[in-house]
């Protein structure tokens, strides 16, 4: 039976375009036309880089928990938090002692992150 094109489920990420943020750091996307969800799969311990972009972030930890370092500041974070990251705010995460998965919403898409690829793609 063929998936409608607009649902997902959070237990089969494999419509998604994958890409590998940093070791033990990846991602799936979903790009919408006027927003962009990407679901975060964080390793226990891993360190994603600290970038920025241009785009709006909102974020939210479904499962574990980690350190969000948003403009110099580490802030723990744990199951059921959300964010804002403001467009061209310096960020990254450090995922916890059991990992971490995050749902990013992003506005606008980031069109680097429109096909599959490495790394945050971000200054």
């Amino acid at each position: 039976m063929q998936k409608n094109k607009y649902f997902f489920n959070l237990d089969d990420l494999s419509q998604g375009i994958s890409r590998k943020l940093a070791e033990g750091i990846k991602t799936s996307i979903f790009p919408g036309e006027q927003a962009m969800v990407s679901i975060v799969q964080i390793d226990p311990n891993a360190k994603g880089k600290i970038h920025h972009h241009p785009q709006e972030q909102w974020s939210v930890l479904i499962s574990g928990s980690a350190i969000r370092i948003q403009d110099n500041e580490e802030i723990p974070v744990k199951k059921g938090d959300f964010w804002c990251t403001p467009g061209e705010t310096s960020h990254g995460i450090i995922g916890g002692t059991d990992g971490a998965i995050i749902f990013d919403f992003f506005a606008p898409p980031r069109e680097e992150y429109k096909k599959p690829g490495i790394g945050f793609a971000a200054n």
